[in-house]
């Protein structure tokens, strides 16, 4: 029996990628939604990078390839910070409706927010994919150089902003007297244009200095992908505000009590994802040949930070954002107010540890989710009891995470040269389960045979999504048993 040839079937394997990457966006952003800011929105990050790798996995080492999703999940974190409600806001609350250069400005700023967002996750995708090595002391500047920039950026495009004397910055993407000069408004302090300043200050160190070509082509890509996803996304649902007789049941007839129950604003994320996640996989296509082959002779990516401070940097981060997120700990506030801040020292740990990469892109990532999905069902709303909440919530799935991360980790470690494969499909499968399960009882379990509400589609949507990447991991698995079955 013939089969393909590797570059064949490299080739195949990465033209999967728009698909898979995009099933995992909109996974992952429509989970997001529940959680948000900097921590939600790794989920994305996660689920994307390891939709990225399953398509390379045979061409990566299990650590670069671990490397890449968890700098994938740092990057689309840094974007967590900016205000969009008001933006969105701009394209389809009631005061505005019929105001068409509100809607188009308000375009305007979803898609300069979504290129921010989505060009750090382009950025430092290609940062782990790209082959170039970096010393910690380097990372550690660029991250200071970055902070800097982001400073400087908020000066000069986010300043002033005093609402009490209604002074505004000279571009502002949220609600302001200029749409609504009557109406009783709280502007929001924006921090886009420092964002703005930053990706730019570290695409063009990366891509023009020490030349990681796919880093730089990856954040264009990314701005691209963000910049369409975001307006493509809410264009759903600002169309339904400005046309709601086009939804009505004479207009819709049988369909109309299925779509009562839409989540529009739900569903304005899941598109979202799913456009940047497709518009990403194919850049990261379109730039394959940049992508590092570990299949040739070359070094192992290099370990340089010693395992017993890999272990306090995890307890330190951990403790900082427990802190910060749920004891609200007195002047930790600032660890998760910024996603420069939140992944600086992950960061460091990714680049030069061993273990970092596995621990950041399973259960680092998930403690601020289960903690959040605790806080709402245990305490917030009183719906399970605490004990079974810990149990069923936080500490079960954080033990398979674990689990699942150290069992990769020492395999990675006793076998350097050792390739993507397993990495690839254990870690979307953990991933995809664990984050849809804890997103499912987040919606209180909104099963489809039982009468719909609002999360009942959104519900559905996701279900499918999830099924997609599972399939695709079951597909991966049988595509690598085949020749040797044939054999």
């Amino acid at each position: 029996m013939a089969f393909e040839s590797p570059t064949t079937s490299r080739q195949l394997d990465l033209a999967w990628a728009p698909l898979w990457m995009g099933l995992a966006g909109a996974l992952g952003w429509g989970i997001r939604g529940q959680y948000g800011h900097e921590t939600g929105a790794m989920i994305a990050g996660v689920l994307v990078g390891f939709a990225a790798v399953l398509c390379l996995k045979s061409r990566l080492t299990s650590l670069t390839a671990a490397r890449a999703v968890a700098l994938t999940a740092i990057g689309i974190a840094c974007g967590g910070s900016m205000t969009y409600g008001q933006t969105i806001g701009l394209t389809h609350d009631g005061p505005l409706i019929g105001n068409h250069p509100a809607w188009w400005w308000g375009m305007l700023g979803l898609a300069v927010k979504g290129a921010l967002w989505i060009g750090f996750a382009g950025l430092f995708l290609g940062l782990g994919l790209g082959g170039k090595r970096y010393r910690w002391w380097e990372i550690v500047l660029l991250l200071v150089a970055m902070i800097l920039l982001a400073v400087v950026g908020m000066w000069l495009l986010n300043r002033p902003f005093d609402p009490d004397q209604r002074l505004l910055p000279w571009i502002y993407f949220s609600d302001s007297w200029h749409w609504e000069p009557t109406g009783d408004l709280k502007p929001r302090p924006e921090c886009w244009g420092g964002l703005l300043l930053a990706l730019a200050g570290a695409a063009g160190y990366l891509a023009l200095v020490r030349r990681d070509r796919l880093a730089g082509r990856l954040a264009l890509c990314g701005c691209l992908a963000g910049g369409m996803g975001f307006p493509v996304g809410q264009s759903l649902q600002s169309w339904r505000a400005w046309h709601p007789e086009q939804f009505s049941a004479d207009a819709l007839g049988e369909l109309a009590p299925y779509l009562q129950h839409v989540n529009w604003w739900n569903l304005m994320e899941i598109t979202f994802g799913g456009v940047f996640g497709l518009v990403l996989g194919v850049g990261l296509w379109w730039n394959r040949y940049l992508i590092v082959d570990e299949r040739q002779p070359s070094d192992a990516p290099p370990v340089t930070l010693p395992l017993r401070w890999e272990v306090r940097l995890c307890a330190l981060h951990v403790a900082l954002l427990t802190g910060a997120a749920f004891l609200k700990v007195p002047g930790l506030a600032w660890y998760e107010a910024s996603g420069l801040f939140l992944g600086a020292l992950p960061l460091v740990g990714v680049l030069t540890g061993r273990l970092w990469p596995y621990l950041l892109a399973l259960p680092l990532a998930l403690v601020p989710i289960a903690g959040k999905t605790l806080r709402n069902l245990s305490y917030e709303h009183a719906e399970w009891t605490p004990q079974t909440g810990w149990i069923v919530l936080v500490i079960l799935p954080l033990a398979l995470a674990c689990e699942v991360a150290i069992a990769l980790a020492r395999r990675s470690q006793e076998q350097p040269r050792t390739d993507a494969t397993r990495c690839a499909h254990w870690g979307l499968a953990t991933a995809t389960v664990l984050f849809t399960s804890l997103n499912f009882a987040f919606f209180r379990f909104p099963w489809p045979w039982e009468a719909w509400t609002g999360r009942t589609p959104s519900g559905l949507l996701l279900g499918i999504c999830a099924t997609g990447l599972l399939l695709a991991v079951m597909r991966s698995t049988l595509g690598r048993e085949r020749p040797a079955a044939a054999r």
